[in-house]
């Protein structure tokens, strides 16, 4: 914690010292752990969850350990806002001094996406704030408006997941009542998800030979095929604990095939799959991509 010596200057000095060493600290953790200790840049996660515009909040009181990123300061400070070097140290102290002499500092300008921020300016305030122990800061705040939920998005694993439902979702384009029950807990499913859905609007064009949009597939698939389909897995009682529906539907479409060799669902299925069921609870998985 912060100490008050009576002197704001030798205080101010204290302070970066003391986030430096946390900051180095901090490093040395991470790489023992083997987690990533990078900044996340906004253009990262506007690049995995997209952007349809943007508005202004204008000014408001937001909480400083909501603010995980940067837009163009990211290898200045760590996902803490601690500093990672000694470059800016004069102008750091200067502000954490005038802070401790009761010195009020102008709003940072911030972009919001979902519940997390990132700085566009005010960087070493949003530091010092924090080094210091408040908990709240106030910031110009524009809202950017995502093509999908971004979800509690804090480092790179789950940038990489939101961009998986991303891109899936532009493939199988759902209404936004699909969206929220066709969601699977491991985003490296969203492929094979997204191929057993497009071979089923395959086999369905070809057979009444017409031609669908995306949307138009998507919407069957979800209304003809997912819906009655998930609604006879949990009535056969084939679903496990803590899966979703998207979860079960792969699952159990993966064993029908393997059982079977066809894309059908009848009683006869169903019965065998409550074999396998009863015989290997944890059934085989849907392979993942390699990195």
């Amino acid at each position: 914690m912060p100490t008050d010596t009576g002197s704001p200057r030798a205080d101010a000095e204290a302070d970066f010292l003391r986030a430096r060493r946390k900051q180095r600290l901090a490093t040395l953790g991470g790489r023992l752990r083997g987690r990533d200790r990078e900044t996340l840049a906004l253009d990262e996660v506007i690049a995995a969850v997209g952007t349809r515009g943007e508005r202004s909040l204008g000014l408001q009181m937001i909480p400083l350990e909501k603010i995980v990123g940067s837009v163009d300061r990211a290898r200045d400070f760590d996902p803490d806002f601690l500093p990672t070097s000694g470059r800016s140290r004069s102008r750091w102290e200067r502000l954490a001094e005038g802070v401790r002499r009761g010195a009020d500092l102008p709003p940072i300008d911030v972009y919001q996406v979902g519940e997390r921020y990132f700085v566009r300016d005010g960087h070493h305030r949003v530091s010092v704030k924090r080094a210091l122990g408040d908990t709240l800061i106030e910031a110009d705040v524009t809202k950017i408006l995502t093509k999908i939920d971004p979800g509690d998005v804090v480092d790179r694993a789950d940038l990489r997941a939101r961009e998986l439902r991303r891109i899936f979702l532009e493939r199988i384009p759902l209404d936004r009542l699909a969206q929220r029950e066709v969601e699977c807990t491991d985003p490296w499913t969203y492929p094979a998800l997204a191929e057993m859905v497009e071979a089923w609007a395959a086999r369905l064009m070809f057979r009444d030979r017409a031609a669908l949009s995306a949307a138009e597939a998507s919407t069957r698939w979800y209304a003809e095929e997912f819906t009655p389909v998930t609604e006879m897995i949990l009535g056969a009682d084939l679903a496990v604990p803590g899966e979703t529906p998207a979860d079960a539907y792969l699952r159990i479409a993966h064993d029908r095939y393997s059982l079977v060799r066809a894309h059908i669902w009848t009683d006869e299925v169903f019965d065998q799959l409550k074999e396998v069921h009863r015989a290997r609870p944890s059934t085989t998985p849907i392979e993942r991509p390699r990195a």
